[in-house]
C-alpha cells in the first residue's frame, strides 16, 4: 500500500470555493466600478466642456452685437476704442482673453497691447472669417486656450470682424478635479458593500451545497455519470414539476436515436414517470411501446422528507428479441405451410395416378386444372405478390388458421408487397395484421361462417393495407375507444392488441383508421412507410 501510495503523485489541491467566489466578485465589482469611474470621468469632462464652451458663445455674441465694437473695427486699429471693452468683458467673466480681428485677421484687441495691429495666429480663424461660428483647442501666443470664433456683422448686415473668445484649458480641469474626491468615496463605499455583500453569498453557498468543496461535487458528479452512462439500461428521470432531468446513453439510443423523424419518442415512458409522480406508487416490469421498440419498464418515486420531488425509470429493450422471433414464427408458418400444401400435392399425384390407371382423361383433365387453379389461388398468388417471406409466411400461417376455424381469408388479386430490407417495419406490419385478423376472426367466431379480405399495395414508399370481414361490426359508441389502451369487449386484461399497433404506426409515421357498419361489415384501413422500390416486387 505505502509503495503505491508513493506512485501516486499528489495532486495539486484546488481553490476552495470561498476563495474563488470572493476573488471572482471582487474582479467583477472592481472592474464595474473602474468602468463607472471612467464613464463618469469622461462624461463630467464633456458636459464641462459643452458648459464653458456655451458661456464662451454667449460672450462672444454680446460682443459682437455690441454697437462699441461694430464702431471701432471702422477705425484704425490702434483707436483704443475696442481694447478697454475686451479687458473689462474678460475680466468680468474670468476668460483668458477676448480679441476683436477686422477682416484681414488685424488684431484691434490683446491682453498684451503691444502686439495689436498685428495678424492674429492660427488657422481657426478662416471659419470665421468666412461667416461661420467656430470652436476650436489651440495655443496662440498665451497658453492653450479653447477658442470661440464668432463673425461680427454692421447694420447692412456685412461681415467686418470676428470676436475671439478664449478660455484656459486649466480652468476646466480644475472644475473636474472638485467632483473627483466626492466620486472616489462612493466608489470605496461601493467597494465596501460588495465585499460585504460577497462574504454573505459565500455562508449561502456553502450551506446549498452542504459544504461541498467544487471539486468535491466535480469528482462525484463525473463517478456518478460514468455509472450511468456505462449501463446497458435506458435511465430517464424527471423533476417535481415533470420535467427530464437525465437521461444516460443507453436512453438517448433507444428514445431519439430511433425515432423516425428524429424526434423525442420518450412520449409513453414520461406518461409513465407522470402517473408515478402523481400517484407516488412505484411499477415493476410493465410494458411499453416507444419508436416501435418494446421495453421493460419499472419506474419509482423519488423522495425527500416525504415528499415526491420526482421519479426515475430504468428500462431495456425487449424489442429484437420480440423481432426475431416474430420473423422465426413467420418462417416457421412458411414451412408448416408448404409442409402441408407438399403433403396434399402428394396426395393429389395418387389420385392423378389412379386416375391415369382408370384412363380416365377426362376426369384427369378436368382435377389437374382445377389442382393448378387451388394453387395458383393459395401458395402461388401469395408467393407472387408478397416478396417478403415474414410477411408471406404470416399470411399462410393465418390462412391456414382461418380455415381451420371454419372461415376464408383471401388476399386481394391486386395486392403487391415488395421484399424490404427494414425489420422494424416488416415487424409493425405484421403486428398490426395480426391483430386486425385475430380480431376479425373472434369477431365472428358466433357465425358458421364469414370471409377476411386482405389488400396490400404498395406505392411511392407507402405501403397501403385494407382489412375488412362480414362480422357483427363495431358499434358507434366504440368506433373512438377502440384504440385506446384497456378498452375491450371480450372481458378484463384485455384491449392491448389495437392500442399497440396504433402507438407502433404512430411512431412509424403511418395511420390506421376504421368505418364500420353494424351487422354488416368492418374495415381497417393501415398506412404506414415500406422501404422499398417498386422494381424489388
Amino acid at each position: 500500500m505505502k509503495e503505491l501510495a508513493q506512485r501516486i503523485k499528489p495532486r495539486k489541491r484546488p481553490m476552495k470555493l470561498s476563495t474563488t467566489v470572493t476573488l471572482m466578485i471582487c474582479s467583477v465589482i472592481g472592474s464595474v466600478l473602474l468602468l463607472a469611474f471612467a464613464l463618469w470621468f469622461w462624461q463630467i469632462s464633456n458636459a464641462t466642456r459643452d458648459g464653458v464652451k456655451e458661456t464662451a458663445l454667449a460672450v462672444a455674441r454680446t460682443l459682437a452685437d455690441s454697437p462699441e465694437i461694430k464702431r471701432g473695427l471702422l477705425l484704425p486699429p490702434d483707436s483704443n476704442v475696442i481694447q478697454p471693452l475686451t479687458e473689462a468683458v474678460a475680466a468680468r467673466n474670468d476668460l483668458l482673453y477676448a480679441i476683436v480681428t477686422n477682416m484681414h485677421g488685424i488684431r484691434y484687441s490683446h491682453p498684451n497691447a503691444g502686439i495689436i495691429g498685428q495678424h492674429f495666429i492660427g488657422e481657426d480663424l478662416n471659419p470665421a472669417l468666412k461667416g461661420k461660428e467656430n470652436v476650436a483647442v489651440n495655443r496662440g501666443v498665451l497658453a492653450p486656450a479653447l477658442r470661440v470664433f464668432t463673425p461680427v456683422y454692421d447694420d447692412a448686415n456685412q461681415q467686418i470682424g470676428v470676436v475671439v473668445v478664449g478660455i484656459s484649458l486649466s480652468k476646466v480641469d480644475q472644475q473636474v478635479s472638485r467632483s473627483r474626491w466626492a466620486v472616489m468615496w462612493t466608489l470605496l463605499f461601493s467597494a465596501l458593500v460588495g465585499s460585504l455583500g460577497t462574504w454573505q453569498l459565500v455562508r449561502v453557498l456553502k450551506r446549498i451545497l452542504l459544504g461541498l468543496e467544487p471539486h468535491e461535487i466535480s469528482a462525484q458528479f463525473k463517478q456518478r455519470q460514468a455509472m450511468l452512462q456505462s449501463l446497458k439500461e435506458g435511465v430517464i428521470a424527471v423533476d417535481a414539476d415533470g420535467r427530464v432531468t437525465l437521461l444516460n446513453h443507453a436512453a438517448r439510443q433507444m428514445l431519439l436515436t430511433n425515432a423516425p423523424d428524429g424526434s423525442a419518442g420518450h412520449g409513453p415512458l414520461l406518461a409513465d414517470l407522470l402517473e408515478v409522480l402523481e400517484t407516488g406508487e412505484p411499477t415493476h416490469d410493465r410494458e411499453l411501446g416507444c419508436n416501435g421498440l418494446l421495453l421493460l419498464s419499472n419506474t419509482v418515486p423519488v423522495r425527500s422528507q416525504g415528499v415526491v420531488i420526482g421519479a426515475i425509470s430504468t428500462f431495456r429493450d425487449k424489442t429484437e428479441v420480440s423481432q426475431l422471433l416474430q420473423r422465426l414464427d413467420g418462417m416457421v408458418n412458411y414451412v408448416d405451410a408448404l409442409r402441408t400444401t407438399s403433403h396434399e400435392f402428394m396426395n393429389k399425384l395418387h389420385v392423378i395416378l389412379g386416375l391415369l390407371n382408370m384412363k380416365s382423361y377426362d376426369k384427369l383433365e378436368e382435377y389437374v386444372l382445377q389442382t393448378a387453379q387451388n394453387y395458383q389461388t393459395d401458395i402461388g398468388a401469395i408467393q407472387h405478390r408478397v416478396k417478403s417471406p415474414v410477411v408471406a409466411g404470416f399470411l399462410l400461417g393465418k390462412i391456414n388458421r382461418a380455415k381451420e376455424r371454419g372461415f376464408t381469408l383471401t388476399l386481394a388479386d391486386e395486392s403487391l408487397v415488395p421484399d424490404n430490407p427494414n425489420e422494424k417495419q416488416v415487424t409493425v406490419l405484421v403486428t398490426v395484421l395480426g391483430n386486425l385478423i385475430e380480431n376479425a376472426l373472434d369477431a365472428m367466431s358466433s357465425q358458421p361462417e364469414g370471409e377476411v379480405g386482405i389488400l396490400l399495395h404498395y406505392q411511392d414508399g407507402w405501403l397501403t393495407g385494407e382489412v375488412s370481414d362480414d362480422g357483427p361490426g363495431i358499434a358507434p359508441d366504440n368506433i373512438d375507444a377502440i384504440f385506446r389502451k384497456g378498452f375491450s369487449t371480450k372481458g378484463d386484461n384485455r384491449g392491448v392488441g389495437l392500442f399497440l399497433a396504433s402507438q407502433q404506426l404512430t411512431e412509424l409515421g403511418g395511420t390506421i383508421t376504421v368505418e364500420s357498419e353494424p351487422g354488416v361489415f368492418t374495415q381497417f384501413f393501415v398506412h404506414l412507410p415500406w422501404d422499398s422500390e417498386r422494381k424489388n416486387a
